[in-house]
């Protein structure tokens, strides 16, 4: 195993999950929010990076195979997340009737670090395509290397998760002027809501129709 191999497996790790990481979805807009509320972000952040890394890990170590083999296991968890992702995006739709409730920093923290992090464990669990992301395709690809470079990939990946949540949590703080507003977290708020309902009704489609 030479310097040149485990610098190609880590940096394959690296930006195959970036390319598929970088894209709008449940998990990313909650962070985003959490980091314009400054409401608990370090610990969502971090939980956010472990779940991935512990995710593609296991992918790398063989469950992409026993997944595929259970079709059933992804139809409940498409249902599940279908539930979960309408009942946030009505509560987002319902926020974005209410400016004056809206605040671009949290006045106190609000809830509580669990309460959050649960919410954050909601959205990384119960999303099929976070499954679909890190565990099949970023795991497949990394199962392929022989012996460490296995851990190189891993490690890529995870540092591509590290940086890109840690970008989006706490550099949100930088959109905060924008969102002092009222309206711009109505908008926000309108456009999470909306995005929610049509991931779960896309869910739902696999969920109840098999495709």
């Amino acid at each position: 195993m030479t310097a040149v191999h485990t610098s190609t497996a880590f940096l394959n790790g690296l930006f195959m999950s970036l390319v598929l990481i970088v894209a709008i979805g449940a998990q990313n807009a909650y962070v985003l929010r959490q980091g314009l509320r400054r409401e608990h972000v370090s610990a969502v952040v971090l939980f956010c990076a472990v779940c991935d890394a512990v995710l593609v890990a296991a992918g790398v170590a063989g469950m992409a195979q026993a997944l595929k083999g259970r079709p059933m296991l992804a139809t409940l968890l498409a249902g599940f997340g279908a539930a979960f992702l309408c009942g946030y995006g009505l509560r987002a739709l319902w926020r974005s009737r209410q400016p004056g409730a809206l605040q671009t920093v949290s006045q106190g923290a609000s809830r509580s670090r669990a309460a959050v992090v649960a919410q954050a464990a909601g959205f990384t669990l119960l999303n099929p395509h976070v499954y679909l992301d890190t565990v099949l395709l970023v795991g497949s690809a990394g199962a392929q290397y022989p012996g460490a470079l296995k851990l190189w990939f891993v490690a890529g990946a995870s540092l591509a998760s590290v940086l890109w949540f840690t970008a989006l949590g706490f550099g949100a703080r930088l959109l905060a002027p924008v969102f002092a507003r009222p309206r711009a977290w109505q908008m926000l708020d309108a456009l999470i809501g909306g995005t929610m309902l049509v991931l779960a009704a896309l869910l739902a489609r696999r969920a109840f129709m098999g495709y």
